[in-house]
């Protein structure tokens, strides 16, 4: 092993990470290497890539790897839950390469490992977890940090890891501290964007650290918020009832393309079937023309009250 990987070693999303490629964006740590879960390293996947891929697909989907190719980025390649390998596309900038390993390859990872990513974020309230769930673009991450503003903690954005426990109540580990905001989410929370590094060169979403407000143990997930974007002025809520649960539930899986090719679909429908008579679930359906951040924290907030939840 050379004295690059010794160098990085981080925890992310309940696992120990050896990394290659630095990943600025996580917490190191000084776990020794046979610990390791995931080893992150630089290839050549050209040959690879021309060998499974077919013409106009992006993805190469198998039972125990997946690979991808993010044009003018990386080719990337997922294998057996604990290997990612990353070959870089001629001078692909690195922020946006630690953004396909971190969001695109760790949903594979988590899916290989029998872990469920939601594609959301997760808040802990008085020890226990809602996640927000919803499109890109959908408001998760803004309304998110409206929760932190008000003093609650993050456990995650983009990607919920979710498992069952013994008991088999959900269980959601903290992935690492950062959230990604919007310029226009910045500008709602009169944040500078200089003070911030932008995630892509092609879009106008910034990193933002969190650590003072992130929560490093798992908690159990209490409920799911999913939030949609309505042509209405008001906010709309509703609680989502019995077999729609099912449905959301996979349609905000992270990546859930991967799941049937990796052959996942039982054991996520059996998942899927434990969690969704543990928690609430509900829709909130926000306005596109105004910023209500702050209405759909309080709406949340009178509902977890409501139902005893929070005291």
């Amino acid at each position: 092993m050379n004295n690059i990987l010794k160098k990085n070693v981080y925890k992310a999303f309940g696992l120990t990470i050896l990394s290659e490629i630095p990943l600025l964006e996580l917490p190191q740590t000084n776990i020794v290497s046979d610990e390791t879960d995931i080893v992150i390293e630089k290839a050549d996947l050209s040959t690879l890539w021309s060998e499974h891929s077919k013409p106009n697909e992006d993805f190469v989907i198998k039972k125990d790897w997946v690979m991808f190719h993010m044009p003018e980025v990386a080719i990337f390649l997922v294998q057996n839950g604990c290997r990612i390998l990353v070959s870089p596309i001629n001078s692909a900038h690195e922020n946006e390469i630690r953004l396909y390993i971190l969001g695109t390859c760790m949903g594979a990872i988590l899916l290989h490992r029998k872990i469920l990513p939601l594609h959301g974020s997760a808040i802990a309230i008085n020890g226990k977890v809602y996640a927000i769930v919803g499109d890109s673009g959908a408001g998760k991450s803004t309304l998110a940090s409206a929760f932190l503003k008000r003093g609650f903690k993050l456990l995650s954005d983009d990607v919920i890891p979710v498992t069952l426990n013994n008991e088999g109540i959900p269980i959601v580990t903290p992935s690492y501290p950062q959230q990604k905001l919007w310029l226009e989410s910045l500008n709602h929370f009169r944040m500078e964007s200089h003070n911030y590094h932008p995630l892509s060169v092609r879009e106008t979403k910034f990193a933002v650290p969190v650590q003072s407000q992130f929560a490093t143990e798992s908690l159990p997930l209490a409920g799911v918020f999913e939030l949609v974007k309505g042509d209405k002025e008001e906010i709309e809520f509703q609680p989502i009832q019995n077999l729609k649960r099912f449905y959301k539930l996979y349609y905000h899986t992270y990546r859930n393309f991967f799941i049937e090719g990796s052959g996942l679909m039982e054991w996520h429908f059996n998942t899927c079937a434990k969690i969704i008579n543990e928690i609430d679930f509900y829709q909130l359906r926000r306005p596109i023309n105004s910023f209500t951040a702050y209405d759909l924290m309080e709406l949340i907030l009178s509902t977890i009250k409501v139902e005893g939840k929070v005291q």
